[in-house]
């Protein structure tokens, strides 16, 4: 099992192996499968754009995180990854609360990966989609 996979194959990750970035968005890994992958995040007005409403960017890094997540609980040893293209269609405002990612892989090759993630309201109101084309790479020995 790759050292990817390895950290994200109990939910019960700890706060030093999560990556930087759930971290600073205040990110929690809910739920990882074969393929599949649960995050979720609290919003509000630290998050608004000018118009009051959370940012774009914000949900769509919520959506690339699941998706991301799901990606590597497919990862081999030595493999890793990178994205090559990412798509958000957003549905509906939010302004606060609980957002939760779902990402699915939808298709695994030998090099890419199609990887779809909804991200839904407290409500149960999908208030984003995504889609995202990914590149399995050949992980690189780290440097001495």
């Amino acid at each position: 099992m790759s050292s990817l996979r390895a950290r994200f194959a109990e939910v019960s990750v700890s706060k030093e192996q999560l990556p930087p970035i759930f971290i600073t968005l205040g990110m929690k890994l809910v739920k990882v499968g074969k393929g599949r992958a649960t995050i979720t995040m609290d919003v509000g007005k630290k998050f608004h754009n000018p118009m009051g409403t959370v940012h774009g960017g914000v949900i769509t890094d919520l959506a690339d995180a699941a998706m991301g997540v799901a990606v590597i609980s497919t990862l081999e040893e030595k493999e890793a990854f990178t994205t090559l293209e990412l798509k958000m269609n957003f549905l509906r405002p939010v302004y606060a609360g609980k957002l939760t990612a779902e990402g699915k892989v939808v298709h695994r090759g030998k090099t890419i990966v199609l990887v779809e993630s909804v991200v839904i309201n407290e409500n149960r109101k999908a208030v984003a989609r995504g889609v995202a084309t990914q590149m399995i790479l050949k992980a690189r020995p780290t440097p001495s």
